[in-house]
């Protein structure tokens, strides 16, 4: 685990959900060739399998802002990268950041960071009062339908728009910055020519296309600082798998999830 205790207040914060990714698609695409960027950052070239703490997007994020990322499969008690102070916590350890806050958001805020929301699904498009829960929870917060499901270009959408809010903000601001990449959500078959319904190929393509158009943001927030980063999924999904579709399920397609932590340095110039 990383020492995200000792990072407080000079490393940015980046936090990436890519939302319903499932662990086997994440394994495929990176065996195939096919997500050559995020091979160059994941720790060893590997996506990690872990447990998520729900099967659906609204209860994942809760979890999460809780300081409760996805679980490592072996058994065992394992230290979290952040926590929220309550009595009785038997996953805190000497590297957790804990905070005296209600969510991890309002945590980093206190610290004088400034905390960004770039919304994806329908649980962060600000459209009722469900869809506002979660973006707001941030100082500033984004969503719009080119950045949602529906749009075959939103990973890129969603980048150019994080991209303004990294360029505008001076490099001695410490940030943290959510991104919930929408593209691996039904309906993913828009990612492939000529389907009509989704599967694990078609959401093997999305996240080719999602590995496509990571790098600018990367590169722009390794010019400003070192970025403690953590990429995972909230959840994945069923295509048929037992009788079963999507998720909100008690299904290993949909509890099992690709995990990874790392810093990503900063580069001068």
């Amino acid at each position: 685990m990383l020492n995200a205790r000792a990072m407080l207040g000079t490393h940015d914060c980046l936090f990436v959900t890519l939302d319903t990714l499932r662990y086997d698609v994440a394994w495929i695409a990176l065996e195939q060739g096919l997500t050559p960027y995020l091979a160059a950052l994941l720790p060893n070239g590997q996506w990690e399998r872990r447990h998520s703490p729900a099967n659906f997007t609204y209860a994942a994020h809760q979890a999460f802002f809780a300081g409760f990322l996805p679980t490592p499969m072996q058994p065992g008690k394992h230290p979290r990268p952040f926590a929220l102070r309550f009595e009785g916590s038997e996953t805190t350890a000497e590297q957790t950041l804990v905070f005296d806050a209600p969510n991890i958001v309002a945590g980093f805020a206190a610290h004088g960071y400034h905390t960004v929301c770039i919304g994806g699904v329908g649980f962060f498009n600000r459209q009722n009062p469900l869809g506002n829960v979660l973006p707001g929870l941030f100082a500033e917060s984004h969503w719009s339908q080119e950045l949602g499901v529906t749009d075959a270009n939103s990973t890129e959408n969603q980048v150019r728009l994080a991209l303004e809010v990294v360029q505008r903000l001076p490099r001695k601001q410490r940030l943290f910055l959510f991104l919930n990449i929408s593209a691996l959500h039904q309906p993913n078959c828009i990612f492939t020519p000529g389907a009509t319904t989704d599967s694990t190929e078609t959401q093997i393509n999305a996240l080719a296309y999602v590995d496509s158009q990571l790098p600018p943001l990367f590169q722009a927030l390794q010019r400003r600082a070192n970025v403690l980063t953590i990429l995972c999924s909230d959840h994945g999904t069923a295509y048929g798998e037992n009788g079963y579709h999507g998720h909100r399920i008690a299904h290993p397609v949909v509890w099992t999830v690709p995990y990874a932590e790392f810093i990503l340095p900063e580069v001068s110039g």
